[in-house]
């Protein structure tokens, strides 16, 4: 039997096809189904207005037919529903969830408050220049217990503290960690693994964001640190690497820690379990397992 997949705009409005996307989902033996928030635009860059989207939300956990939801595009927009999601129907509805970028505030909130493991993946709006790579990333992580994470060809995960941890991944876009700091939705890394990635920031904004980590304890709390992709995010001639500033930031806690993980705003994507339990061995070739 067809599964079927709920797409829903928790964030920022969509300006393409939704019938493409549709036609190329089900092409993989699926059945979609589009909420409310997907053909709405509010204030000129959300899907609709606070209520409408947090409303999609809860009516596509509550709804027994939906299998899967799958979010349609990042953006902005998931920090200002939180106040509006009911976290009880999402915890007695469990069903995987999919995205990532601005979907990380729902990936906090979800696996916090309603016990919900959930999967930092591709979005509807991508799936249209996914490759096979992408595709059975994101159908492991939905289907099986243990899983060996390996970068595709050509991209080596890279170690800069040697050492191993075993904790649930919490985290995902940078931008977006930092800005619940201080919120009731504020990351909680105690004894967790912290996955990080981000797109098309300066190295001194980047620095910034680590140095909040930082400061509020987070680097301290956690029990090794993940750096995923970080798209176009290129330094200046006199600047020092990324390398070279995550290290900067992290190196005093002497706490495993790999970069390059190909997860984030790039293609192929790795698909990460958030709430899932890993095993981080920056000793060993193959350097991160969801037990």
């Amino acid at each position: 039997m067809k599964k079927n997949i709920g797409v829903i705009a928790p964030a920022g409005h969509f300006k393409g096809d939704l019938n493409k996307i549709k036609n190329h989902i089900e092409s993989f033996g699926y059945n979609v189904f589009f909420g409310k928030s997907c053909y709405e635009k509010y204030m000129g860059y959300l899907s609709g207005d606070d209520n409408l989207r947090a409303k999609d939300i809860n009516s596509m956990f509550l709804n027994k037919s939906i299998d899967i939801i799958l979010c349609l595009r990042g953006g902005y927009g998931t920090l200002r529903i939180l106040d509006l999601i009911d976290y009880e129907i999402i915890k007695n509805n469990k069903k995987p969830f999919i995205g990532f970028s601005d979907i990380t505030a729902l990936h906090i909130a979800f696996n916090q408050k309603s016990g919900l493991k959930t999967f930092h993946g591709p979005m509807a709006s991508s799936v249209l220049n996914m490759d096979k790579f992408t595709y059975n990333s994101l159908l492991d992580n939905i289907n099986d217990t243990e899983i060996f994470i390996n970068n595709p060809k050509n991209e080596s995960i890279k170690t800069l503290i040697k050492g191993s941890c075993k904790g649930k991944l919490t985290g995902g876009n940078l931008s977006i960690i930092v800005s619940t700091i201080g919120t009731k939705y504020e990351i909680d890394t105690k004894d967790k693994i912290l996955f990080v990635e981000e797109i098309n920031e300066s190295m001194y904004k980047i620095d910034r964001m680590l140095t909040q980590l930082d400061l509020s304890g987070k680097l301290n709390d956690c029990k090794g640190i993940v750096f995923g992709d970080f798209n176009n995010c290129s330094k200046n001639s006199d600047e020092i690497s990324l390398e070279e500033l995550f290290l900067s930031k992290i190196k005093k806690y002497n706490k495993p820690c790999i970069y390059n993980l190909k997860s984030g705003h790039c293609m192929p994507m790795l698909t990460l379990t958030m709430g899932g339990y890993y095993k981080l061995n920056s000793y060993d070739d193959v350097k991160l397992i969801r037990c």
